[in-house]
């Protein structure tokens, strides 16, 4: 079935860059978008996804013939295109420079902003080329600026990836000790990328799909691939000691198996909080991973124990000569296990105030969409940007768009005059199409990602008439921010509710439910408290190589709280399963602890070095975002000191298993075992065998 499933979906898997979505960073049903899609129907397309052409010379004017044929050979680029609406040549006053140097050629979108990005990555490589040794010619704005983000982020991933996974193989083999084992988690991930690759092509064709899923899904594959392997793996093996290959995969899947099916249930339900999220761009991002563990989740559950079957002994091939004596219970964390047991509060105190001092500079974290420094120095829209700006001032990138009824142009335009922070507006375009619409461009004096831009726009939309309605780029982003900050509690609270609840049921253990739930929101918190350190403050930034926007990226905390909480319950759920079902054995909370530590530990620390070597390699790649991805997520701490598993099954639930906790206690004070027998049981005389 698995190789079927390969067969078909891996057929559609190589287009999956190519097909997928390159736009979709807007808050649905905002003010914003309105404005743009009016623009697009009423004024030729003149709306913040029109691909703004930069022409410039050191030596020629827009009038000189050099000059003119440049703005001719753009237009002719655009031209029998069904994507680009009216094409405008530089305008005298408006889009031509005061020196005359440089003029501003604009072509319309007459399509969804995923279309025009794609227009752009068509065409921006033959826009360029007609750039020779005295005209520059630049592709901009927003869908051109969308087009070189995500290739450069896309490079920087897939670079990452290809050095992550010689790392991740190496890290394999030293935890199992053996090239066989080693090797499965990579099959398992492998299986579950190509599956959800093909996956999300077919998904795009019912809704579009953000590129950036499968970014995200590939690296959610790999480390979430090797964690569920690691666990199911190394618990077959100890099993194989025990008895034939059919039991020990019946062993291995009706213990760790259960493990790993609630920890998939975690991420799945983690991420599906961030659906509620208006933003495409970010459902999709969600959808992505979530393709991504289902199909890593199943093929844990199917492909990977029908391998383990096949392999049997086998799976030990290829061993290096430690592994050979290697126990799956670790003498050193039983020894770690032990010291805990011993001296539980001092490294409580010291574990809680590590993590409370990481997540204390949360509290000053400043949040904002991308700036145009996320893209290369190097990038054809960044080279446009800065000489737009150049030549007509540090708000020229970022217009604001007014839409407004033809009777009320006249009082818009003088009332947007009137807002402190714009420094001109442009006369009314009436529209196109004949209808009842004028068209304002409101220039700002500050960069688009200044903090000021969001005064200037509340300021706009409060002093312009009720009619007007106000966006642009930079109101998208804001509009998009302010989504974001308004869906954060909500899509928090719900994480935390549904991750408690996975926990109360699988463990039925009210207690360590909200401990292991408050565990992994402190361990979520210092990660991004490192991340303002680093990213908002400057600290190390030299040492990653970038220069700090002086904001974490707006769309961070929503996306990335829901990938840290699931990870850091992943552990949590490994661990305490382990404890528990040692506890189910012995009915003695110490022994609980100490083997869960054993048995879990080394697993736990394997997978944990995996997913910190996967994460790690993003904060080498060049663009900002995937840095802080790299940070954010490979810096949560997955170690934890285990609840006391007596607690684990000691909940209303359970009662009579805390009762037997409790007689485990008094049977080692008292030597009286009929005493022992009564507590357990009034009618012990009756189940003497069971003991």
């Amino acid at each position: 079935m698995w190789v079927a499933l390969l067969i078909v979906l891996g057929a559609l898997a190589p287009s999956v860059f190519s097909s997928l979505a390159g736009a979709g960073w807007q808050a649905n049903g905002s003010e914003s978008v309105q404005v743009r899609e009016l623009a697009q129907q009423h004024f030729g397309g003149n709306s913040s996804a029109a691909v703004q052409v930069v022409v410039h010379s050191d030596t020629a004017v827009i009038t000189d013939p050099t000059m003119q044929q440049t703005l001719l050979d753009v237009g002719g680029v655009f031209a029998g295109d069904s994507r680009f609406g009216t094409v405008v040549p530089p305008q005298p006053g408006m889009t031509i420079s005061a020196d005359g140097h440089t003029g501003l050629l604009i072509a319309g979108a007459n399509a969804s902003t995923d279309e025009m990005v794609a227009a752009v990555d068509e065409l921006k490589d033959e826009l360029t080329a007609l750039s020779n040794d005295t005209v520059q010619v630049y592709p901009t704005g927003s869908s051109a600026l969308w087009s070189d983000f995500n290739k450069a982020n896309h490079d920087a991933m897939i670079k990452a990836e290809l050095f992550s996974w010689p790392v991740t193989l190496a890290i394999m083999v030293l935890a199992f000790g053996s090239l066989v084992a080693a090797g499965l988690p990579l099959l398992l991930t492998v299986a579950g990328l190509v599956a959800s690759a093909g996956g999300l092509v077919l998904l795009n064709g019912v809704t579009p799909i953000s590129v950036w899923a499968m970014n995200f899904a590939m690296m959610f594959a790999l480390a979430l691939g090797i964690d569920y392997a690691l666990f199911i793996v190394s618990r077959f093996r100890d099993a194989l000691r025990r008895g034939d290959p059919p039991s020990a995969v019946s062993e291995t899947m009706d213990t760790a198996g259960k493990a790993v099916v609630l920890s998939g249930l975690t991420v799945l339900v983690s991420l599906s909080a961030v659906l509620l999220v208006p933003a495409p761009a970010v459902r999709t991002m969600a959808v992505g991973i979530m393709f991504a563990v289902f199909f890593v989740l199943l093929a844990t559950m199917t492909l990977l124990p029908a391998v383990l079957g096949a392999l049997g002994p086998k799976v030990n091939a290829g061993s290096l000569p430690y592994a050979k004596r290697q126990e799956h219970r670790s003498p050193l964390f039983a020894a770690w296990g032990e010291l805990l047991h011993k001296h539980p509060w001092p490294f409580t105190v010291a574990a809680v105030g590590i993590l409370v001092a990481l997540a204390l500079p949360v509290f000053g974290l400043k949040v904002a969409m991308p700036s145009i420094t996320v893209v290369p120095a190097d990038a054809a829209v960044r080279q446009g940007y800065d000489l737009v700006q150049a030549q007509f001032g540090d708000g020229a990138p970022g217009a604001l768009q007014i839409v407004v009824p033809s009777g009320d142009r006249d009082v818009s335009a003088a009332a947007a005059r009137g807002v402190d922070g714009i420094e001109m507006v442009s006369p009314p375009q009436s529209a196109g199409d004949g209808s009842d619409y004028a068209l304002l461009q409101a220039i700002p004096r500050v960069d688009p990602s200044d903090e000021a831009m969001a005064t200037i726009l509340r300021d706009l939309r409060a002093q312009l008439p009720d009619s007007a309605l106000v966006g642009g780029a930079p109101a998208e982003n804001l509009d998009l921010q302010q989504a974001l900050n308004d869906y954060l509690p909500l899509v928090v609270a719900i994480i935390l509710v549904l991750g408690f609840l996975l926990l109360l049921v699988a463990l039925q253990a009210p207690l360590i439910a909200v401990i292991g739930t408050l565990v992994s929101l402190l361990s979520s918190a210092a990660a991004f408290g490192v991340a303002k350190l680093i990213f908002q403050d400057g600290h190390g930034a030299s040492l990653l190589g970038f220069a700090p926007q002086g904001f974490l990226d707006g769309w961070g905390p929503v996306f990335f709280f829901a990938m840290i909480f699931a990870i850091a319950m992943d552990y949590t759920v490994f661990l305490l399963a382990t404890a528990k079902e040692h506890y189910e054995h012995s009915h003695d909370p110490k022994t609980a602890q100490i083997d869960g530590m054993a048995h879990s530990g080394r697993v736990i620390f394997a997978a944990a070095a995996v997913m910190v070597a996967v994460f790690f390699t993003f904060a080498l790649a060049d663009p900002l975002p995937p840095k802080e991805m790299g940070i954010i997520l490979g810096g949560r701490c997955p170690a934890r000191r285990p609840p006391d598993p007596a607690r684990v099954v000691a909940g209303p639930a359970s009662t009579g298993r805390t009762r037997r906790v409790v007689v485990t206690r008094l049977a080692a004070e008292s030597p009286s075992i009929d005493h022992v027998l009564a507590l357990r049981n009034p009618r012990h005389h009756d189940r003497t065998g069971s003991m």
